[in-house]
């Protein structure tokens, strides 16, 4: 798949002069990309479209450079410790995306300048748990890797790590460009992730992304560049046939990486869920979508703020629990689950 490429490109005027904001201006320059300014990454406004769709549409294809002024990280549990964002959304269009509960009025591409700033923070937060070791993830608010061709931050970051003893990274994608992490110093300190899913679900529901053949050659790519690896199965959707073609994926997946069956591997397990702010979104700017959003045949649970999301019913999740289990024991018997929820 080609690199995403912006359509227009806005800076806080705090950010222009950042090397990140450098390195955006760069790839403006360079690839004829149309530069504007704004007076906060969160009031970008009048870009183009009749529609929800095509508004949608054009701020997927729009990046904003801006600072990020709040630098309390927070709790992300079950995933590690805190959360710190390099970016927020991503230039992937997955119909069943958890960020449009939060992010829904600005699916626009935000990353942040002041990586500086950010390291003082996390190496705050690692000194306060000492001797303890302190696990944070850099992917729970966008895809990072999605705009690493522009920004480099990630890079940066898994070196920053990597000088790290009591600090470790995470990291979830669903882009293959892994080139640029290839041959840095990362010291086993960044556990690298991909989330992978049925060919059903990737075909129909994740859009502007890499698909799963991409996904496992990268895989395979930095698993012999030493880093750690782990796999997100999200969402685990109960499409027709979803029994035999998981069972499809993990074989996949054995072929790829089985020279790493000794490896501590992990594996993350998140049903689909859905909530009503978030259903009403993706129907609007998705009209034909296949995704089962019925709240009646749903379970409904109360999630973080208070809100109300809906999972599969307990029989339902519990089958989908057992038979990945199963398969994950089956084919990588070394494998952790980390959980299923």
């Amino acid at each position: 798949m080609e690199l995403w490429r912006p359509d227009r490109v806005y800076f806080e005027a705090d950010a222009r002069n950042t090397v990140i904001g450098r390195r955006v201006r760069d790839y403006c320059i360079k690839n004829n990309v149309e530069m504007l300014e704004t007076t906060s990454h969160n009031q970008v406004r009048n870009l183009p479209g009749e529609n929800e769709k095509a508004k949608y549409a054009a701020a997927k294809k729009t990046l904003i450079v801006g600072i990020k002024r709040s630098m309390k990280l927070e709790v992300c549990k079950p995933s590690a410790d805190y959360q710190f964002s390099l970016m927020t959304n991503c230039p992937g269009s997955c119909e069943y995306c958890y960020l449009f509960t939060t992010q829904g009025k600005k699916p626009y591409v935000r990353v942040y300048g002041n990586l500086e700033e950010l390291y003082d923070t996390i190496d705050k937060y690692i000194e306060k748990k000492l001797p303890h070791t302190t696990m944070f993830e850099a992917a729970s608010t966008g895809d990072p890797l999605g705009v690493e061709h522009i920004t480099g931050a990630l890079k940066e970051t898994i070196e920053h790590f990597g000088r790290l003893k009591q600090g470790k990274l995470r990291v979830v994608t669903k882009y293959a460009a892994v080139d640029p992490l290839l041959d840095i110093n990362h010291n086993k300190n960044t556990r690298f992730r991909f989330s992978i899913n049925t060919n059903y679900v990737i075909k129909n529901f994740e859009h502007n992304v890499d698909n799963l053949w991409d996904r496992l050659k990268a895989a395979e790519k930095m698993a012999l560049a030493g880093y750690p690896l782990g796999f997100l199965i999200a969402p685990i959707i109960l499409h027709e046939n979803w029994k035999g073609q998981y069972k499809e994926m993990l074989e996949a997946l054995h072929n790829h990486i089985g020279q790493q069956q000794n490896s501590f591997i992990t594996f993350e397990l998140i049903q689909h869920r859905f909530t009503m702010n978030a259903k009403n979104i993706i129907e609007e700017r998705f009209p034909n979508t296949k995704l089962e959003m019925d709240p009646e045949k749903r379970l409904k649970k109360w999630g973080k703020y208070g809100r109300v999301k809906y999972v599969y019913e307990k029989n339902q999740a519990q089958e989908a629990k057992d038979y990945l289990t199963g398969l994950i024991k089956q084919y990588f018997p070394n494998g952790h689950i980390q959980y299923f929820t």
